[in-house]
C-alpha cells in the first residue's frame, strides 16, 4: 500500500513475516494503523523521571502529583497518580497481565499455546468495533446467528459497511450446525468474518460441548479447505452457565489453536463478568495456531492505534478499581455469590415455565441455559401489540423481536419474587389480545 506511514509499513511486515494469512485478513485501516511510538508518546517516555519533564497534557502539581479537584479526589480511596491521569492507550500492564492470566485459567485446554497480551477498550461494544476497524470492509459479509444483539447493525454495517449474513441458531431445540456449516462454506473461498456469541443475546443459549466441538469442527475445516477466517468470539456474558453438559470454556480456547488459516479474536470484559456495567472496561485478544510473540505484538500495537486514534485510552480510574478489586481477597467469593442469586432465577424461570402448562396455547420458550436472557416466540399472536399491553395493562416491560415474533425476558434484572408474575402477565397479555 502506497503513502503508510512507516511505522504502519514496519508492523505490516512483521505480521505478514510471522502469518500472512493475518497480514491478507487486515482491512485497509488495519495495514495502515499504527502506534506512534516514535513521535510525541516517545519523547514523553523519554523524559519520564527527569527533573523537569515539559512533555506531558497533564496538569501536575509542585510536588509531582496529578493536579486534581479535592471534591472529586475526596472521594476515592485511590491514590490520585491511580485514577486522574491518562493511561496507555493499550492498558496498564498489570491489568492486561492479569486478564491474560485469568484466560487461561478459565480456559484450560489453551494449554501453553502462546496468546496475545489483551488491549483494553472501552466496554465490549468498543472492543467489536475496533475487531471492525482493524479487519472489515464494506464488501465483506460477517456471518453470525439469525438470534443477535441489534448492536452489531450499527458497529459492523453502519460502522465499517460490511453486510450481516445470517446462520439458523434453533434446529429440533439444538445448535444448527447444518445451517452453520452451510453459512460457512458458501461458495467462493477467501477471507471468511464470523461472529460467535455465547451465551447468546437474546436466546441465553449455550452451545453443549458436543456442539461446541462441531462448531469448531466446521470452522477448522473451513480453514482447512482453503478459507482465510476471522472469529470474533463475543464473550460478553462468559461464566453464566447454569447447566450441567454446556461447553464452559470459550470457543477461543480451542480456535486460537486449531489452524494457521484461522485467527480468533476474543471480546470480552468487567461489564457483565464482573457486575460493573458503567465502567467500560473491555479486552480485545488475539490468538491463531502457532502465533509468535512479535506477531501478538504487532497486532497489540495496531490496535493500541486505533484506540488512540478514536478514544485515546480507557478509564484509568476503572482499570485501577477493577485491579484492585481482583487483590481483595474476596473477590472470587462475592462474584460467586452474584452468580447464584442468577442461577436462582435461572431456575425459577424454569420451574415456572413447567408448571404451567396452558401458557403453551399461546407461547413458548426458546431453549436457554445460560446469560442473562431468555426468549419466548408467541403463537399466532402480534408480539407488537402483546409488547403494548404488556405495558400499558400489566405494568411490565419487556423486549420485542417483531421479525421474529419474540419477547426477550432478561431475568438477570428481574427480583425473585417477581417472576412468576412476569409470565403471568405475558401470558394475560397474550389471552386479552387472542380475545380482541
Amino acid at each position: 500500500m502506497a503513502g503508510l506511514n512507516p511505522q504502519a509499513e514496519e508492523l505490516n511486515h512483521i505480521i505478514k513475516a510471522h502469518n500472512s494469512t493475518v497480514y491478507e485478513l487486515l482491512s485497509r485501516k488495519g495495514k495502515g494503523i499504527y502506534f506512534p511510538r516514535k513521535g510525541i508518546l516517545a519523547q514523553g517516555i523519554a523524559a519520564k523521571g527527569k527533573e523537569i519533564n515539559a512533555t506531558i497534557g497533564t496538569a501536575y502539581e509542585d510536588d509531582g502529583k496529578p493536579m486534581v479537584l479535592p471534591s472529586l479526589a475526596r472521594r476515592l480511596e485511590l491514590d490520585t497518580k491511580d485514577a486522574f491521569p491518562y493511561a496507555p492507550s493499550e492498558g496498564i500492564k498489570p491489568l492486561r497481565d492479569k486478564w491474560q492470566e485469568l484466560i487461561r485459567g478459565k480456559n484450560p485446554s489453551l494449554g501453553t499455546a502462546e496468546i496475545s497480551l489483551p488491549v483494553v477498550t472501552c466496554g465490549v461494544t468498543h472492543g467489536l468495533s475496533m475487531a471492525g476497524y482493524l479487519f472489515t470492509e464494506a464488501t465483506d459479509s460477517v456471518i453470525l446467528a439469525d438470534l443477535y444483539w441489534e448492536n452489531y447493525d450499527l458497529v459492523f454495517t453502519n460502522g465499517y459497511g460490511a453486510e450481516l449474513k445470517f446462520f439458523n441458531f434453533f434446529k429440533n431445540k439444538s445448535f444448527d450446525i447444518d445451517s452453520f456449516r452451510e453459512t460457512v462454506n458458501a461458495k467462493p473461498l477467501g477471507k471468511k468474518i464470523v461472529l460467535l456469541n455465547f451465551p447468546n443475546n437474546p436466546s441465553g443459549y449455550t452451545p453443549t460441548r458436543g456442539e461446541g466441538e462441531e462448531i469448531t469442527n466446521v470452522l477448522t475445516e473451513a480453514a482447512e479447505a482453503g478459507n482465510k477466517l476471522i472469529v470474533i468470539l463475543d464473550d460478553s456474558y462468559f461464566g453464566f452457565n447454569f447447566e450441567d453438559g454446556t461447553f464452559t470454556e470459550s470457543l477461543f480456547s480451542q480456535l486460537a489453536r486449531s489452524h494457521e488459516n484461522l485467527l480468533a479474536i476474543k471480546v470480552d470484559g468487567i461489564t457483565k463478568e464482573e457486575y460493573a456495567w458503567g465502567f467500560r472496561v473491555g479486552f480485545i485478544t488475539y490468538g491463531i495456531k502457532n502465533g509468535s510473540v512479535e506477531l501478538y505484538r504487532a497486532l497489540e500495537d495496531k490496535t493500541a492505534g486505533a484506540v488512540r486514534g478514536t478514544i485515546s485510552n480507557a478509564p484509568h480510574l476503572s482499570q485501577s478499581l477493577f485491579l484492585n478489586a481482583l487483590q481483595s481477597g474476596t473477590h472470587e467469593k462475592e462474584k460467586e455469590s452474584n452468580k447464584e442469586k442468577l442461577k436462582g432465577r435461572y431456575l425459577k424461570c424454569k420451574e415456572v415455565l413447567t408448571a404451567h402448562k396452558e401458557y403453551k396455547a399461546y407461547f413458548e420458550e426458546l431453549p436457554f441455559n445460560s446469560g442473562y436472557f431468555m426468549c419466548v416466540r408467541l403463537k399466532n399472536l402480534n408480539v407488537d401489540k402483546v409488547w403494548d399491553l404488556l405495558l400499558k395493562k400489566y405494568n411490565t416491560g419487556v423486549i420485542c423481536y417483531s421479525e421474529k415474533n419474540l419477547l426477550r425476558i432478561a431475568f438477570a434484572s428481574t427480583p425473585l419474587d417477581k417472576i412468576e408474575k412476569l409470565f403471568n402477565n405475558i401470558y394475560a397479555a397474550c389471552k386479552d389480545c387472542a380475545s380482541s
